[in-house]
């Protein structure tokens, strides 16, 4: 007789899972940045190599929504397990693959365009990965916890980020540049097939969440989930994507965005601010659980305005500590965004899950992420960067990045408490305007 797994474990896999994903998805980026175009793009000029190179890096996040629609279709019809495997192996064997692609000296132009096929297919597998994550570690968590066990798959993200860094941070110590372009690049994408064994493992052991099993047994099941998210619950996805901005904006705002900021406006080498991003990882991984276990006591709703009004403030006086150029105030004002981005993603997990229906949750959430993502990691940025290149300061990066928050802020605002904080103590209760589950 197998024993079922507890929460725990359900969020322990969650995570790791979750860590395998972000870490393939981020160290493509990173080759891009050191290596792709020398050696798939080698026809183009240097920055034409480089364009071509990040052109391909974009291709992921455009699949992204497409691996969210399939895997949101199939996991609310065939269950959240299955699509969380599917969603591993199909990141795993793409990562993997290319870490054997031959390079366009070997195949000529045939090894550009597989690059980007199996970047296409690492989005996909991406974009599958966050809502059936989430939807495991909330739906199998005891409802007053579902906000701390509904961050471990947020911290995989961070978490996964450190990883790839960490890796190509070793790689550029422990080989020369020559050896670099030539073949240790690989490394890292081969190691991901070892990575990819770990995690399916560790999920083959959960089981499917108690609250789809039941809209199994009642035939609760939605044909086309898609559309019957859209027809029940039009105003949930129009608010939870809103309240999706904020999250990705900062994430992206400060592991990319501010990295490219402290070496071209404030002169720090590439290598300082590569390890200010490092270390910001660990307490933002420990304080995003803390803020999940804060959600949980004093309400997702309540915690969520809390972190994205800070947001929205602390980014002025971040900018002012930043441009000192001094490493111990920048990092400081870092943390401080990192502290408000972390009360944002500690409580959006469970909130956004419990917005929609059982029937249609895994469509509904994964839709809500990935439109937040678009615009917060790749909408955003461009908007910042051209506000600075035509204002030429950094207080109109900082009005951008406090409207989307705001945006967010403002969004969660008429959706019901009882709606978000399902399982939460209610210390006192307030009438909101309700966006109901039609």
């Amino acid at each position: 007789m197998t024993t079922k797994p507890g929460p725990g474990r359900i969020a322990l896999a969650s995570y790791i899972g979750s860590v395998i994903e972000w870490y393939d998805f981020n160290i493509y980026g990173l080759a891009t940045a050191l290596v792709f175009s020398k050696q798939f793009f080698p026809s183009f000029s240097e920055a034409g190599g480089t364009l071509a190179a990040l052109a391909a890096f974009a291709v992921g996040f455009v699949a992204r929504p497409v691996g969210a629609l399939i895997s949101g279709h199939f996991g609310d019809r065939v269950g959240r397990k299955a699509m969380l495997v599917a969603s591993l192996l199909t990141m795993g064997v793409a990562t993997t693959l290319i870490g054997l692609l031959p390079t366009y000296a070997a195949i000529g132009v045939w090894a550009p365009i597989l690059l980007v096929v199996l970047r296409l297919v690492q989005g996909i597998g991406v974009g599958g990965e966050w809502g059936g994550a989430a939807l495991m570690a909330v739906e199998h968590a005891p409802p007053n916890r579902r906000a701390l066990y509904g961050a471990f798959p947020q911290i995989g993200i961070p978490s996964g980020i450190l990883v790839s860094q960490l890796a190509f941070l070793l790689l550029t110590q422990v080989f020369s540049d020559d050896t670099l372009q030539s073949w240790a690049w690989r490394l890292p994408f081969l190691f991901s097939g070892v990575l990819i064994v770990v995690g399916l493992i560790v999920r083959a052991s959960i089981t499917e969440t108690e609250e789809f099993e039941r809209a199994r047994e009642a035939r609760d099941i939605a044909r086309l989930p898609l559309v019957e998210v859209f027809r029940r619950s039009p105003l949930q996805l129009f608010a939870g994507s809103l309240l999706s901005f904020a999250g990705p904006t900062l994430g992206t705002f400060l592991s990319v965005y501010m990295v490219s900021y402290g070496t071209k406006q404030l002169h720090l080498s590439s290598g300082t601010m590569l390890w200010i991003t490092v270390v910001l990882s660990l307490p933002w991984i420990a304080m995003m659980l803390f803020a999940g276990r804060a959600a949980d006591r004093f309400g997702r709703k309540r915690m969520f305005v809390i972190g994205s009004g800070l947001a929205a403030v602390a980014v002025f006086p971040m900018f002012l500590m930043v441009n000192t150029a001094a490493v111990p105030l920048v990092f400081t004002g870092l943390l401080l965004m990192t502290a408000a981005n972390s009360v944002i993603n500690g409580a959006q997990p469970a909130m956004l899950t419990q917005m929609f229906p059982a029937s249609v949750r895994y469509s509904g959430a994964s839709i809500c992420f990935q439109v937040g993502s678009i615009v917060g990691g790749g909408i955003v940025p461009l908007v910042a960067a051209s506000s600075y290149a035509r204002f030429g300061t950094a207080t109109a990066v900082a009005i951008v990045i406090g409207v989307v928050c705001l945006v967010s802020m403002l969004a969660v605002l008429p959706v019901r408490r009882e709606l978000l904080d399902v399982g939460a103590p209610s210390p006192q209760r307030t009438v909101d305007h309700s966006l109901s589950e039609q």
